[in-house]
């Protein structure tokens, strides 16, 4: 059974979502996920100002609520000067796909998602990035250096996959995150158009497969 994930690892639904996928996968051992990344602001060059932070805070606490997860509020609020372009943390979940694809793409994108909304670490630094890549990847069994992973991450090529996925994720009428689909016959067909607990994507699923 293949799924296909729309995402983006700076959405804190999708934060909440992707341990929701994680029991499913435990759940599903027949699942194959393929995660598209959303671009959800990419290129965004406005500072994060403190009605940006208390708007964050909010859905925070509504992702808390429903999945039971840690966010790291004074993190957020300890920031000062931080733009919040998305761009740079989904190539880095592209990067981490180009370098080693058969590794568990869905516990580095949420390797990814623990260093924004957990370790509060600037994800729109390349360097922090290649070295949570670089752990994240050593923790699936697919070491890579930081060092490559940063000159990987850098190359026009992994921007341009990057791009691709934003352009693929519109192309399939994706308007918010996350969105999980099931491909049957060469189609994909929606699953959840937005947050869901395992026991509902189990359920529908069952109906859908």
């Amino acid at each position: 059974m293949e799924l296909v994930l729309a995402a983006d690892p700076m959405c804190s639904w999708c934060y909440g979502f992707g341990k929701e996928l994680t029991l499913l996968e435990e759940r599903r051992p027949d699942i194959t996920l393929k995660i598209i990344l959303g671009g959800l602001r990419a290129g965004a060059t406005d500072v994060l100002d403190d009605a940006g932070k208390r708007f964050r805070l909010h859905h925070w606490e509504r992702v808390e609520e429903a999945s039971g997860l840690a966010f790291n509020r004074e993190g957020l609020l300890a920031r000062t000067g931080f733009v919040y372009d998305t761009e740079v943390i989904c190539r880095a979940v592209v990067t981490a796909r180009i370098l080693r694809v058969q590794a568990d793409i869905l516990n580095v994108f949420r390797a990814f998602q623990h260093a924004f909304y957990v370790d509060a670490l600037d994800t729109t630094n390349g360097a922090v990035l290649a070295e949570v890549g670089s752990r994240a990847l050593d923790a699936v069994g697919h070491p890579v250096s930081a060092e490559e992973f940063l000159q990987t991450w850098r190359l026009r090529g992994t921007i341009e996959e990057a791009a691709t996925d934003f352009a693929t994720a519109r192309a399939i009428g994706v308007t918010s995150f996350p969105a999980l689909f099931i491909r049957k016959e060469g189609r994909l067909q929606l699953v959840s158009p937005g947050y869901a607990k395992v026991d509902e994507l189990d359920t529908r699923l069952k109906t859908q497969a």
